[in-house]
């Protein structure tokens, strides 16, 4: 494949783009009718956004923490965290972290699965998740302290890591 190279093609630039020896035109600007496809599809594929009533604290169960006086430090990590951008209704993807040290409980795992797989349809800014993601773990399980951090996937470009605290000098 040849890289496209610009070319003057009567009153607009064009490139041209080759694949195995064929060329062909290709116009700068996409005409009217291409962009009302685009248009077009994006309203077919939108999928619907749920506001945060979406997300289920209630699915959080903890359990008793029998040792809490040793100070253990407790981390849980899933490469599964999808929630929807409010805006475009694109979905973003992270990893989600949790380090926490339990005070009298600690979150059981599968519950915490559930509470995390609410977020999928929710349209939710990335650093509004982080936060909302610990306090309503810090309300089920109320421990010494905790930090939440969600390293998202590379979007346009950008690449953003929300980490938050409790307590807030975290």
């Amino acid at each position: 494949m040849r890289l496209p190279q610009a070319a003057e093609s009567g009153s607009f630039t064009s490139l041209r783009v080759g694949v195995k020896g064929k060329t062909r035109a290709m116009p700068a600007q996409p005409d009217d009718d291409l962009a009302r496809r685009y248009r077009s599809l994006e309203e077919k594929v939108r999928p619907h956004v749920e506001t945060e009533d979406a997300i289920r604290p209630d699915c959080l169960i903890t359990f008793p923490y029998e040792y809490a006086p040793h100070g253990a430090e407790v981390t849980i990590e899933t490469a599964e965290f999808t929630c929807l951008c409010p805006w475009t209704g694109l979905p973003d993807f992270g990893t989600l972290t949790v380090r926490y040290v339990p005070r009298e409980s600690c979150i059981e795992l599968k519950s915490l699965k559930y509470y995390v797989m609410s977020y999928r349809s929710v349209g939710i800014l990335q650093e509004d998740a982080g936060v909302r993601i610990l306090r309503d773990l810090v309300a089920a399980c109320r421990p010494e302290r905790m930090t939440v951090t969600l390293d998202y996937r590379v979007r346009g470009g950008l690449h953003s890591v929300v980490t938050v605290g409790h307590p807030r000098s975290q």
